[in-house]
């Protein structure tokens, strides 16, 4: 056996004692209903629509796409490495106007890792290169005196560190030091809300570098760094289970799974939220490919750390398509939908009719084609965002926040949300 791997199974053993975060079993029907919306997603292979979780997801799942899901990496494999490796830097556009992001980036390393992959050859190198080259532009964006921001965010910083570590590459004790420094202060509450998300993407990113024995002059305030993130996510619990909000929750797990603890009821914490995430399955909360990708490792409890020494043999069961069922099939009626733009002068007010079950998109598409409107949207992982509206540009540290009147935020983006008849939704401009 390889050293470093039974040392971190030693550690293992150590952690034993400790008590370990259990989610109730699913009905394995769910969760292949869950994989199977991901199969269309999986069609999309143009450098727009790649994602790159979809695939590290369905890999730490237990269900596979047999060849789609081959001919989906080798789509990534060639998008990626024709865009990136094209220039010397990863914001350099000039030879790919939709180049991938950071984020997509490292989610990137982590799909190649899932399929068993090392960074190993120059080309390879230069993809390492080129995301040690953003974390340090995103250091220097948030200063010596840590009194600026990642030109990004700290969830694509810690989700950087993360996949560098996953394929056991080093990054400079400065660059861990600003996540450190981040999480020691609260730099992840936002409107009073911490983000949870962040905080786990960041204790993955940690538990990695622990796990390696990575920065050792920084290894007490990383350990130190685990255990306040660990608190800071239970302290977050809702009533109902959820670890901040039911779409944060996937994430929140894989980190807590990944940490197990005493003297603290992570047991229960754990079961609560598994419960949770079943109840909300049920109704079809999730079903934005992002989201789900997150979401399946953790029903079949795994996580991101998995891909340090990822199972590329273990039996996974084949997906088929969904047989949609003709008997279910219906009219949908019609309903109202409003639409107020508060941000705007002179404010905009304008009720809109569409079919029952019409995305939030569909309503602002509507809205535009009877005139009086106008609204612009950029791509990300998660699906489009609004940047503009009625010729309002969201500025520096600024978003179009989406509300349900008058000051509910919705959980979901524009594609994903659906209006119920009669509800009035509020886009927002506000400050992050």
């Amino acid at each position: 056996m390889e050293p470093l791997k039974a040392l971190l199974l030693l550690s293992g053993v150590f952690g034993a004692l400790a008590e370990l975060c259990v989610i109730p079993q699913m009905d394995s029907q769910v969760v292949e209903k869950l994989g199977q919306h991901l199969l269309p997603w999986m069609d999309r292979t143009s450098l727009e629509h790649l994602n790159p979780s979809i695939y590290v997801g369905l890999r730490l799942s237990s269900m596979q796409a047999g060849t789609k899901e081959d001919f989906y990496l080798h789509s990534l494999k060639l998008n990626y490495q024709q865009c990136l490796l094209g220039s010397a830097s990863i914001y350099d556009t000039s030879d790919c106007p939709t180049k991938p992001s950071a984020g997509h980036l490292a989610l990137y390393l982590l799909a190649l890792r899932a399929n068993c992959e090392f960074m190993g050859s120059r080309k390879g190198d230069r993809l390492v290169s080129q995301l040690k080259w953003f974390l340090e532009d995103e250091k220097n964006a948030i200063g010596h005196n840590h009194e600026g921001r990642p030109h990004t965010s700290y969830y694509q910083y810690s989700l950087g560190i993360l996949a560098l570590c996953v394929h056991q590459k080093r990054v400079h004790d400065s660059v861990v030091g600003k996540l450190l420094y981040a999480i020691e202060h609260d730099h992840n509450i936002h409107q009073g809300h911490l983000s949870v998300d962040t905080e786990a993407m960041a204790g993955l990113a940690f538990i990695c570098l622990d796990r390696f024995l990575f920065n050792p002059d920084l290894r007490p305030r990383i350990t130190m760094a685990i255990e306040t993130v660990r608190q800071k996510i239970l302290k977050a619990q809702t009533s109902e289970g959820n670890f901040g909000n039911i779409y944060s929750t996937p994430l929140a797990l894989q980190f807590l799974m990944s940490s197990p603890a005493s003297g603290v009821d992570l047991g229960t914490a754990c079961l609560k939220a598994g419960t949770s995430l079943k109840a909300s399955i049920q109704d079809g909360a999730f079903q934005n490919p992002l989201m789900i990708s997150q979401l399946l490792p953790v029903l079949n409890h795994k996580t991101y750390l998995d891909l340090t020494f990822p199972d590329c043999q273990a039996p996974r069961v084949m997906l088929a398509p969904a047989v949609e069922d003709l008997s279910l099939v219906h009219i949908p009626e019609v309903i109202s939908v409003t639409l107020k733009v508060s941000s705007v002068l002179p404010p905009y007010k304008q009720t809109v009719f569409i079919l029952a079950g019409s995305s939030l998109e569909d309503v602002l598409k509507m809205a535009q084609n009877i005139g009086g409107f106008t609204y612009e949207t950029q791509p990300s992982l998660s699906g489009p965002y609004l940047t503009s509206v009625l010729g309002k540009e969201a500025g520096d540290r600024e978003f179009w926040q989406l509300l349900q009147d008058p000051d509910t935020p919705l959980l979901q983006g524009i594609a994903d949300y659906k209006p119920r008849d009669g509800e009035i939704i509020q886009l927002r401009i506000v400050r992050w």
